[in-house]
C-alpha cells in the first residue's frame, strides 16, 4: 500500500575537567519577577457548573499584546538559563555528541535510490540520489541551501509508477501545512505544479498524476490556530493547476473527519481511511480500472482495518476485529462478510504491530514486552521465518515492490545508534550497510527492563537505562519520559541528547502506559476516555518505584514528555506536587476543555471525550486538565513549560495559558518559566541549531534544579 496514515501523533568532544553545582541552600536561588500576565472576566457554563478562563486572551497567538508577553516571558526564560553557569559547556558537550552523520534508509525508484543524510550538524538532512546501489551519491535537494535559519523542512512524499517522478513536500517553520511540488527523478528539474494547504497526505501516483489530501485554504490570519474541516482527497494531473484538481471524496455531512488513503500496488484499487479522530475508521475501496463508486469495505468506528496488500484478487488485512493484539486476515471483496475471511496470521498473545510486503513476502513484526521480532513468510502464512535482529531493540523497515529483492531495515536501542541492514529477501541474510561513527562505548552503560505495580495492581513494564558504576543511594538525577495514549508504544530509540545525562550519572527511565499500544488495544483502552487516569497512576507509580529502588529521590526526580506527554507531565505535576523536583511538559494538551476547539484537536476526541458533549465527559476531563487543576499556594516543582510559536497541532495557547496560571499560583523559589521556541512547530522539522539549543537548556534545567553536579571529562 501507497499511503500515509494519520498519526495526531517525540558526541564526544574535549572539556576542560570541571564541576559546577547548584547553590546548595534555596536562599541563594533567584526568586524570579515574572511578567505580569493580565486577566479578565470569562466564564463558561458546562453543564450547570461555572468554569473561569481569565487568560482566554492569550489563544489569539497573533495578537500585539499575546506577541508581546511571549517576548517578555523568553528575556525572563532565557535570563535564567543564562545564569546556569555550566549551560554553554552543556551545549558544547551536546554539539559534538550530535555531530555525528546520521543517514536513512534508502528507497528505491527505478535504477535510481534516494536517501536522506545530514554530515552532523547540518540544520535539515540532506536528500540524495545515486543511480544503484554502488553509485556515486548527488545532493537531489538540500534544504539548507533554501532557508538560511534551517526552518524549511523537505521530504519526498510519493514516486511515480514509471520513476520518473518524484512529489515533494515543503513545511516552513514547524507548521503540519505543507507544500507539494514535483521534481524530475533523472535531473532533479523542477516542474511547474504546486499544491497549497495539503496536510496529512502522501502522494499516491495514479497514471499521469496523483492522490492526495487537502483541507480548503484557511481564513487569513487563522492558518496556525483556525479550525480545520473538510478534510478531501484530491486527484492532481501532471502540469495542470491545482484549482483542476479532481475531487475524488469529501464528507459534507462529517466535516471533522479526516479521509486519506492510496492505491495498492497493482493501481487497481484506490483504498480510502474514514477517521473521524486518531482511534477507529472504517475502510473504503474504489475500483480504478473500472471507475466505480467508493465501496464500504470495514463500517464504523469502533475498530481498525488496514489493507496491506491485493494479491489473487483478495486484500490482505490486518485488522483488531475480534483480536485486540491483531491479525491478518484474506478478505475477498466480492465476498467481505467474516465468515467468509481466511485467517493467515492469527492472534497472538504478542502484539502484531505491522506487517509489510517486499520482495515477494510478507514480513510480520510483533512487540514483545515492547521490543520488536520480525518473521518473513509467504502471503499465505507458511514458511514463517523469524529474521536475526542484533539484539533487543526496535527495528523498522523491510517494505517494497514486489520485484524488490533487496529491502533494507533499521535497529535501535538504548545503547545502540541506529543502524541501517541491508537485508536478501531470497536467502534471508542481513549484511550492515550503515553505522553511525559514534565515539562512545555501550559497554559502560546498562538498559533493562522491569516490571512494576501501579495504583491498582495493574503490573507495567518499564526500560531503565544508566551508567554500571552508579550508587543505588538515591542520589542520582533522573529523567523519567513518558506518553501514554493514542495507541503510540515506546520502544527503545537511541538519542545523543540522552548520553548527556548518563555521562554525568543519571538515570533515563521510559515506563510503558496504559493508553499506549505496546500491549494490544485492551492496553490502549485501559488508559483513555474515562480511563485516562490509570496512565496518570501509572506514571506516578514509576516515579515512586524509581524512589523506592533506590535509583533517585524526590529531590532528583524530573519528569518530562511532549504532545500527549505533555498533558501527562501537567496532569502528574498538579496531582503529584511533592513528587517531583522537575516538571518539563512540551507542547503540551494542557486546556482539555478547549483542546477540540483549535486546528486538528477535534481529531482527538475518540481519545479524551469532549467537554461540549456530555457531563461525564465534562467531569472526567476537568478532573486531571492540567491547566484547571492548579491551586493557589501549592509549591510545584521547578517547571519549564517549552512550545513553538508556529505550533499548529497542539497550539501555544495551550501552553501560555497554563504557564500564566502556574506562575500566578506557585509558591516557593523555584522557577516556572516558559521557553516559547521561535519559528517552530510541534517538533518535526526543527533544525539542528534549534535541537542543540533546546536539548542544552533542558539538561541544564533538570541538573540546575536537581542540585546535581555536571562534569567535564577530557579524551
Amino acid at each position: 500500500m501507497r499511503y500515509l496514515s494519520l498519526v495526531l501523533i517525540c558526541t564526544l568532544l574535549t572539556f576542560a575537567a570541571c564541576t559546577s553545582e547548584k547553590p546548595d541552600s534555596n536562599t541563594e536561588q533567584v526568586k524570579l519577577t515574572y511578567p505580569d500576565t493580565r486577566t479578565e472576566e470569562q466564564t463558561d457554563d458546562y453543564f450547570g457548573t461555572a468554569v473561569n478562563d481569565p487568560y482566554r486572551w492569550l489563544e489569539d497567538d497573533r495578537a500585539e499584546e499575546t506577541e508581546a508577553w511571549v517576548k517578555a516571558q523568553n528575556e525572563v526564560t532565557f535570563g535564567y538559563l543564562e545564569n546556569i553557569p555550566y549551560r554553554e559547556d552543556i551545549r558544547k558537550r551536546y554539539e559534538e555528541l550530535f555531530n555525528y552523520p546520521k543517514v536513512s534508509s534508502p528507497n528505491k525508484a527505478g535504477d535510481y535510490y534516494f536517501f536522506y543524510k545530514n554530515d552532523g550538524l547540518q540544520n535539515q538532512a540532506v536528500i540524495y540520489r545515486k543511480k544503484g546501489l554502488d553509485g556515486e551519491p548527488e545532493v537531489f535537494i538540500d534544504p539548507n541551501a533554501i532557508s538560511e535559519d534551517g526552518t524549511v523542512s523537505i521530504g519526498l512524499a510519493g514516486i511515480s509508477n514509471d520513476h520518473k517522478y518524484v512529489t515533494v513536500s515543503r513545511s516552513d517553520a514547524g507548521s503540519d501545512w505543507q507544500k507539494f511540488y514535483v521534481k524530475e527523478v533523472a535531473t532533479g528539474e523542477e516542474l511547474e505544479d504546486e499544491l497549497n494547504w495539503v496536510k496529512f497526505s502522501g502522494a499516491s501516483w495514479y497514471e499521469d498524476g496523483f492522490f492526495y489530501s487537502r483541507y480548503p485554504a484557511p481564513e487569513e490570519g487563522k492558518e496556525l490556530s483556525g479550525d480545520n474541516r473538510m478534510h478531501s482527497v484530491y486527484y492532481h494531473k501532471l502540469g495542470t493547476d491545482q484549482s483542476e484538481d479532481k475531487l475524488i471524496y469529501e464528507d459534507p455531512a462529517n466535516p471533522t473527519h479526516y479521509h486519506f488513503g492510496g492505491t495498492t500496488e497493482d493501481d487497481k484499487y484506490f483504498i480510502l481511511y474514514k477517521q473521524p479522530g486518531t482511534d477507529g475508521f472504517s475502510t473504503l475501496y474504489k475500483d480504478l480500472e473500472n471507475d466505480g463508486d467508493f465501496v464500504t469495505l470495514f463500517s464504523g468506528y469502533d475498530t481498525k482495518s488496514s489493507i496491506v496488500h491485493h494479491v489473487d484478487g483478495r486484500f490482505l488485512v490486518l485488522t483488531n476485529i475480534d483480536a485486540p493484539n491483531y491479525r491478518l486476515v484474506s478478505v475477498d471483496p466480492a465476498n467481505p462478510d467474516k465468515e467468509n475471511w481466511e485467517e493467515i496470521i492469527p492472534e497472538s498473545e504478542n502484539l502484531l504491530e505491522s506487517v509489510n510486503t517486499g520482495g515477494g513476502k510478507m514480513f510480520a513484526s510483533y512487540l514483545e514486552k515492547a521490543t520488536n521480532r520480525i518473521y518473513q513468510m509467504n502471503y499465505d502464512g507458511s514458511e514463517k521465518t523469524q529474521i536475526d535482529l542484533p539484539g533487543l531493540g526496535s527495528a523498522g523497515g523491510l517494505g517494497g515492490k514486489e520485484d524488490e529483492k533487496t529491502l533494507f531495515y533499521s535497529f535501535t536501542s538504548f545503547t545502540y545508534p541506529n543502524t541501517i541492514f541491508q537485508y536478501d529477501v531470497e536467502t534471508g541474510e542481513s549484511t550492515q550497510f550503515y553505522k553511525a561513527d559514534l565515539k562512545f562505548n555501550p559497554e559502560d552503560y546498562v538498559e533493562k527492563q522491569v516490571m512494576y505495580k501501579s495504583k491498582d495492581g495493574t503490573e507495567v513494564s518499564m526500560f531503565i537505562v544508566h551508567k554500571k558504576d552508579i550508587a543505588m543511594d538515591g542520589s542520582n538525577p533522573t529523567y523519567l519520559y513518558g506518553y501514554g495514549g493514542f495507541n503510540v508504544s515506546l520502544s527503545p530509540w537511541f538519542s545523543s541528547s540522552r548520553l548527556v545525562l548518563l555521562e554525568n550519572g543519571g538515570v533515563f527511565a521510559v515506563p510503558n502506559l496504559r493508553g499506549g499500544g505496546e500491549y494490544g488495544e485492551e492496553w490502549h483502552e485501559g488508559g483513555m476516555l474515562l480511563n485516562k487516569q490509570n496512565v496518570f497512576d501509572d506514571f506516578i507509580a514509576a516515579g515512586e518505584y524509581l524512589i523506592s529502588e533506590g535509583y533517585t529521590s524526590s529531590e532528583k526526580l524530573a519528569i518530562g514528555g511532549g504532545s500527549n506527554g505533555g498533558l501527562l507531565v501537567g496532569a502528574c505535576m498538579t496531582q503529584r506536587p511533592d513528587l517531583f523536583a522537575v516538571a518539563l511538559p512540551a507542547v503540551g494538551v494542557m486546556d482539555m476543555l478547549r483542546y477540540h476547539r483549535f486546528t486538528v484537536g477535534k481529531g482527538w476526541i475518540p481519545e479524551y471525550g469532549c467537554a461540549d458533549s456530555t457531563q461525564v465527559d465534562f467531569e472526567n476531563l476537568l478532573s486531571y486538565s492540567p491547566l484547571h487543576n492548579i491551586e493557589d499556594g501549592v509549591e510545584y516543582p521547578a517547571t519549564m513549560v517549552m512550545t513553538g510559536d508556529h505550533d499548529d497541532r497542539v497550539v501555544p495557547a495551550h501552553s501560555f495559558k497554563f504557564a500564566a496560571q502556574l506562575q500566578k499560583s506557585h509558591t516557593g523559589s523555584d522557577p516556572v518559566v516558559i521557553r516559547i521556541e521561535t519559528d517552530a512547530g510541534h517538533g518535526a522539522g526543527k533544525p539542528t541549531s534549534k535541537i542543540i539549543e533546546e536539548q542544552a537548556d533542558l539538561w541544564s534545567f533538570l541538573f540546575y534544579n536537581t542540585d546535581s553536579p555536571v562534569k567535564y571529562m577530557e579524551d
